[in-house]
Parts: structure tokens; C-alpha cells; sequence
């Protein structure tokens, strides 16, 4: 089988799927791996890097997709300004492909339908099951922790103001305030850094287990008891709150933002539509200069003012809507992202080269269109 690598092509995306390390393991597993001519130029490894690894490197990217049995990438497919085609339309029917779909977010169902048209076996990485055997294939949390790092120092970039106390011959300048909201991976990576800067963090999750995690870092929890059974899924993913539950945490939360400088937003379902916990009205709250990193955004965002893709500014407020922000660490991210997928590949074709394990619960979490059908629940749902 072949897998082919296409450079990514949304903004300041420097990441790529493969390194040459996992290049070697594919070719070791009996596989042909072809890699688009520059793909791994943002993170300083060249061609010929990949060529010595056992790859072939192809310049002309619509060749790459239409001989390509696997596809694998980073980001979601879309247009290709340059081709003047969305790379749906540039994978061969029938093929397989594997990247972060996110296809619960509403920006992406017209592509997920896209997918389902061309009979694409599609699975997302943002949707392996959090169990010990998934652990190092779980990009998610890879992303995810460099996200957290990431997402407080664009806000410290951002802030007009010191993140840390700071002394001076003519008065003493008060740390900022931080308010974490999600505390998973990203979440807690978050709290650590802003707390390294010598921010004040304050944290909220539904999930008891999250605020104790957030507590030992040096966060402080706001105080909001959810009932077990209806705030914690199983593998302790947060569960989507009914509209009762939603509106009361939007009430906590529109009660400390007048307060607070930066907002890290973070709150996620697993392959669901991000719960929108900050309205227009409630931004209009916050104090001029005070920033908010949406980095929920890939799945329709925690603020209803977020602009995806885009910094933006809304009453005062800057609001950052920039939707691949590991992309920003692309060394860094690049090694992990291949290191989870090659594991990943191992798993899926655990069985032969293309046959899927379709009774291997990893494998079930992660499809998201197959034999023409979506059977992505998260999807789904959010399709209505």
C-alpha cells in the first residue's frame, strides 16, 4: 500500500505527518511512502531527509493524491487555492485517510459530507479513546499540551500589561489574572505556564477530578458541583451539559470575567460542537485590553464571539480565534503528531495492509465516514 504525505496548506501550518524516523518504520512495515516535495520545510528537514529515509518525494501534489492508497495529514482537507480544488476532490475514491478532521464542528460537515460522496474511509485523530493501550497514539493530548504552553504566551504577547507582580521604586504592579476554563491537557498545561509567568489562575471544570488536577498546579478552582453521573463520561472526558446546567455555568463565569485579564478557553467534548460558555454580552463585561484564546475554536469554539482563524477585537476584548496553534511549535509538535500516527497505522492494519479493525474499539472511536455512510456519533449528532 501507498501512503502519501501532501505539504499542509493552511496558514502558518508548519507541521507535517511524518518525519524520517517514522518514514523508516513504514517502509520496515512493508509500506511505500511518497511525501510532497517542501512538506517538512517548516520544521528545517529537506527532501533529500526524506529520501534517505526510504520515501519518494513528488512535486506535483494532485499526482500524489490520485496514486495514494493512505493519506496522511495534519489538518483537515481544504481548498486548494493554488489548484483551485479542495483536496476532497483530489483523494482518489475509495481511498483511506487519516488526520485531524474535527468533524463535529459545523465549519466542517460540508466536507465530512464531501468524504462520505467519494466513499472515503476517514478516521480523526481527535477522537481516540482515552484508555491506557491508545496512550501513545493519543495526538490529541499530544496537541493538546503543546496548545496549553502556547495559548498563554500569545495572551502574555498580547496583554498590555506585566503577566507577573513587579516591584518598582514608585510602586509595586499586580500580577494578572488568569481565568483557565477546561482543565484538561490544555487546560493544565495552561494553569502550569501561567503560573511560571506569575500569573493568578483561577480554573473551572465540570469535573471534580479535572479541578483537583488543576488545584495541584497552582490554580484556584471555582467552586461548581455538577453531579458525577452527568459531568464525567467514561476514560473522564467532560460530558455535554443539558441547557439548565449550561446556563448556570455561564452564570458562574460572567461572575468573575470583570475581573480577569486573560481567558484560556478550553472546554471540550470529545467529537461534539465546543458548549458555548461566554456570550457577546458577557465579553462586553471584561475589561478593555483583557484577552481570550478560543483554543476550542476547531470545534465551533467556547466563546460565541470567536472568530475562527482570525485575532480579532470585540468590545475592547481581544479574542483569538487561530485554529492551529501547535502549528506555531511545529518541531515539536511534528515529532509527536508522527510518533502517535505511526503507532496508529500499526494498530489499524494490526490484521494486514488494508484490512481495518473495525472490532478494535480505537479503530470504532475514530471513523468517521465508511462504505458512503457517516458513522462518526459525535458527528452525527451534531448534524442533527
Amino acid at each position: 500500500m501507498l501512503i502519501a504525505i501532501p505539504k499542509e496548506i493552511l496558514p502558518e501550518e508548519k507541521r507535517v505527518a511524518v518525519t524520517p524516523e517514522t518514514v523508516k518504520k513504514y517502509v520496515e512495515l512493508g509500506f511505500a511512502v511518497n511525501v510532497e516535495q517542501g512538506a517538512g520545510a517548516g520544521i528545517r528537514i529537506s527532501d533529500d531527509d526524506y529520501k534517505k529515509a526510504g520515501a519518494n518525494i513528488t512535486a506535483d501534489v494532485e499526482a500524489l493524491y490520485a496514486a495514494a492508497d493512505i493519506v496522511l495529514k495534519v489538518k483537515q482537507p481544504v481548498y486548494n487555492e493554488q489548484r483551485r480544488k479542495h483536496e476532497v476532490e483530489m483523494l482518489p475514491a475509495g481511498a483511506i485517510l487519516i488526520t485531524f478532521l474535527h468533524p463535529a464542528a459545523p465549519g466542517n460537515h460540508a466536507m465530512v459530507r464531501s468524504l462520505r460522496a467519494k466513499n472515503i474511509t476517514a478516521l480523526t485523530m481527535d477522537s481516540i479513546p482515552r484508555i491506557s493501550r491508545a496512550q501513545r497514539m493519543d495526538a490529541l493530548s499530544s496537541m493538546s499540551a503543546i496548545t496549553g504552553y502556547k495559548a498563554v504566551i500569545m495572551a502574555a504577547n498580547s496583554l498590555p500589561k506585566f503577566v507577573p507582580m513587579i516591584g518598582t521604586a514608585i510602586g509595586t504592579i499586580k500580577p494578572a489574572q488568569f481565568l483557565v476554563i477546561g482543565t484538561g491537557v490544555v487546560g493544565l498545561q495552561a494553569v502550569a505556564t501561567a503560573k511560571r509567568l506569575g500569573g493568578v489562575v483561577k480554573t473551572l471544570d465540570i469535573r471534580a477530578n479535572a479541578a483537583v488536577e488543576a488545584e495541584s498546579l497552582g490554580g484556584k478552582p471555582i467552586a461548581f458541583e455538577v453531579p458525577e453521573e452527568l459531568a464525567t463520561a467514561p476514560g473522564g472526558y467532560a460530558r455535554s451539559l443539558d441547557g439548565n446546567w449550561l446556563e448556570k455555568e455561564r452564570q458562574l463565569i460572567a461572575q468573575h470575567l470583570a475581573d480577569v485579564d486573560v481567558v484560556i478557553l478550553s472546554a471540550l467534548v470529545p467529537g461534539e460542537v465546543a458548549p458555548i460558555l461566554i456570550t457577546d454580552d458577557m465579553v462586553a463585561t471584561m475589561k478593555p485590553g483583557s484577552v481570550i484564546i478560543d483554543v476550542s475554536v476547531d470545534q465551533g469554539g467556547n466563546c460565541a464571539a470567536t472568530e475562527a482563524g482570525a485575532f480579532r477585537e470585540r468590545h475592547g476584548v481581544e479574542i483569538c480565534g487561530i485554529q492551529n496553534i501547535p502549528g506555531r511549535m511545529a518541531v515539536h509538535a511534528s515529532w509527536l503528531y508522527a510518533q502517535n500516527m505511526c503507532h496508529f497505522i500499526e494498530n489499524l492494519f494490526k490484521k494486514g495492509h488494508g484490512v481495518l479493525d473495525l472490532d478494535d474499539e480505537i479503530v470504532r472511536s475514530t471513523l468517521v465516514t465508511h462504505q458512503g455512510k457517516i458513522v462518526h456519533e459525535g458527528t452525527l449528532k451534531a448534524m442533527g
